[in-house]
């Protein structure tokens, strides 16, 4: 026993160094503890995100420059990024533990007397932003259940990767689902005689994934939620309005996703 004990302190003190492992059994029951990615904007150029997002406190696994359309590589996807903070999604919390971090230079939006000006995205970045998701899922053996944005994880606060962002492009390169337009327009003509209850909506967007409350009132919370869902999937008009055209594509989607 004495001999045990001192041979366990010796191994704990050099880093374990001398252990030998066996690796000819291999479990069934696992997978990658990557369960999500998450897409952002960095709302600054590319020195600026280069800059805080290696030598700041926030960071990511991958950063995507404009043009040329860079994959910089910033934190193996072993280890943990802080790039989710404060998020949920799907009853995860706190995401950054189990996804990678995308981020890609944009500077998101300015504030103009007309409205809101949203930064158009490159294509080239969105070209590379595909391969590498490909790449991505297919090294971890995630679905297009696993790709969302800042801002479907943390709607309260973020908007990011924003309404311009190309979701529709992800779609068709089957990373993510999307509500079938023939479904949509079936559901759409019953929800615009009647639209469904507040707590319809939040059920359903809890479905898809997205923290939000269930009491059955349109608060700022739920709004919220509202206009992220709306951002993401109908990005003309994101104000968190409960309509038929939003009902149609909550329904559809979760249907489909339910298959």
């Amino acid at each position: 026993m004495k001999y045990s004990m001192v041979l366990f302190a010796t191994l704990l003190l050099s880093g374990c160094s001398g252990l030998k492992f066996d690796d000819s059994y291999q479990a069934v029951g696992q997978d990658s503890r990557v369960q999500f990615i998450v897409l952002h904007y960095t709302s600054s150029d590319l020195p600026r995100s280069l800059y805080l997002l290696s030598e700041k406190d926030v960071s990511s696994h991958y950063l995507i420059a404009e043009q040329p359309a860079t994959i910089y590589r910033l934190v193996d996807e072993n280890r943990r990024a802080w790039h989710a903070g404060n998020s949920q999604w799907k009853g995860r919390t706190w995401l950054n533990s189990s996804s990678i971090g995308i981020e890609m230079v944009n500077q998101g939006y300015r504030d103009t007397a007309a409205g809101r000006v949203w930064q158009p995205w490159s294509s080239e970045q969105i070209d590379a932003l595909v391969l590498l998701l490909k790449d991505i899922m297919q090294r971890h053996g995630l679905t297009a259940d696993s790709v969302i944005g800042h801002s479907d994880i943390a709607p309260q606060r973020k908007v990011d990767p924003g309404p311009a962002f190309p979701w529709q492009r992800l779609a068709q390169e089957g990373l993510i689902h999307w509500p079938d337009p023939d479904a949509v327009a079936m559901h759409l003509a019953v929800f615009t005689q009647q639209l469904p209850s507040i707590a319809w909506y939040q059920e359903h967007l809890a479905k898809v994934g997205y923290a939000v409350p269930e009491h059955g009132e349109l608060d700022e919370a739920t709004r919220n939620v509202l206009a992220a869902f709306q951002m993401k999937y109908r990005p003309d008009v994101y104000d968190g309005e409960p309509d038929a055209q939003t009902a149609a594509m909550l329904l559809t989607l979760t249907t489909q996703m339910s298959r």
